[in-house]
């Protein structure tokens, strides 16, 4: 797929979160730290469940020891990431299909935090983004 963004990585107002493809996430990566964004990925390949989410998320984000391996504290850490020292965030999820297939509940939950987070980080006037790649297959027109 390859999309084209057009988006200033440096203005809160563009955050929020998209679907892409694995091919994008590179570009995407590159551009944001270009920017001065703190890059975060997270692989969803061979989901399970929610504890290896927060394993995962707890390395990529450098969540502290104190991290409550929970939803709530999720949202919580979301809000806050000070420890992660930068101007703005991209959190880029490879292998999104795998999370969601495996358990649409846990990955609605996901969003909804992150939506959650979006709002609070465009508030702050601080750039946020959350990229969540798909297979090139869940962008094809099935109203052809």
């Amino acid at each position: 797929m390859s999309a084209q963004f057009d988006l200033d990585f440096g203005d809160a107002d563009h955050g929020g979160i998209f679907f892409v493809t694995s091919e994008d996430l590179e570009p995407l990566a590159e551009a944001a730290g270009m920017q001065g964004l703190r890059v975060c990925r997270i692989s969803l390949a061979d989901y399970t469940d929610h504890d290896a989410l927060f394993d995962r998320l707890t390395l990529a984000l450098r969540l502290p020891a104190d991290f409550g391996r929970n939803w709530d504290a999720l949202a919580d850490s979301m809000r806050d990431l000070s420890w992660l020292k930068a101007t703005g965030y991209i959190l880029l999820f490879d292998h999104a299909e795998q999370m969601r297939n495996r358990n649409e509940d846990d990955f609605d939950t996901l969003l909804d935090i992150l939506e959650e987070a979006v709002d609070y980080w465009q508030d702050a006037d601080t750039p946020f983004f959350v990229f969540f790649a798909l297979p090139e297959s869940a962008f094809d027109d099935t109203d052809a």
